[in-house]
């Protein structure tokens, strides 16, 4: 489990295919010395990490890089299968017992990728909007928790398949949204209490 409060940005090394080159090895650059990453801690083989918003194991470790294996599945069902050399990636560790949970529960499981529509100056910060696929719509509610690319971030209104989040400037400077451009894809997981809610309600 995660909490979509993001610990360090990450940079795609390299992309390597893996078996009929269909699934791909992603070794990806990491800060040393940041909060994902602090001092000499070692990230333990099988350790699971969030990319982007996507749970990976690592599968190899160097002094500043992981390498994750990425199936031809999740790389047909998030934004993974676009990333190239020099892309930049949220990463998070997961969740300890007794740490702060800051953000919401995430589970690093993409329900589908969305799209930019808009990102607009609002006083201090940036209005982004984003369209779902129709199918996760009635997930996303006013107020509600969505994760963007594996960042925690709280719904200001919905519109049928299209939703408005506003981007303080840290949070631009400390994950991806300062790269995010309209017409990019993102990676969506919609709140799991709304996923239960909505399951409930099929058996009434």
């Amino acid at each position: 489990m995660f909490t979509g409060i993001v610990t360090g940005l990450g940079t795609v090394r390299e992309i390597v295919p893996n078996g009929d080159g269909r699934d791909m090895r992603l070794v990806i650059a990491a800060p040393r010395g940041a909060a994902f990453w602090p001092g000499d801690e070692t990230i333990p083989v099988g350790a699971s990490i969030a990319c982007s918003g996507c749970c990976l194991t690592a599968v190899e470790l160097g002094a500043d890089w992981f390498a994750v294996d990425a199936s031809a599945e999740t790389l047909s069902k998030t934004t993974l299968g676009t990333w190239r050399v020099g892309s930049r990636v949220n990463l998070e560790r997961p969740l300890r017992v007794g740490d702060e949970l800051g953000g919401h529960i995430v589970a690093g499981h993409v329900d589908g990728v969305g799209e930019v529509l808009s990102a607009d100056a609002e006083h201090g910060s940036v209005r982004w909007t984003f369209r779902v696929p129709d199918p996760l719509a009635r997930f996303i509610a006013p107020k509600g928790s969505v994760a963007i690319d594996g960042v925690s971030l709280t719904v200001n209104e919905v519109r049928g398949p299209e939703f408005g989040v506003n981007i303080i400037p840290h949070t631009a400077a400390v994950t991806t949204f300062g790269q995010l451009k309209v017409g990019d894809p993102v990676n969506i997981e919609i709140d799991t209490v709304a996923r239960y809610v909505a399951r409930l309600t099929e058996y009434k």
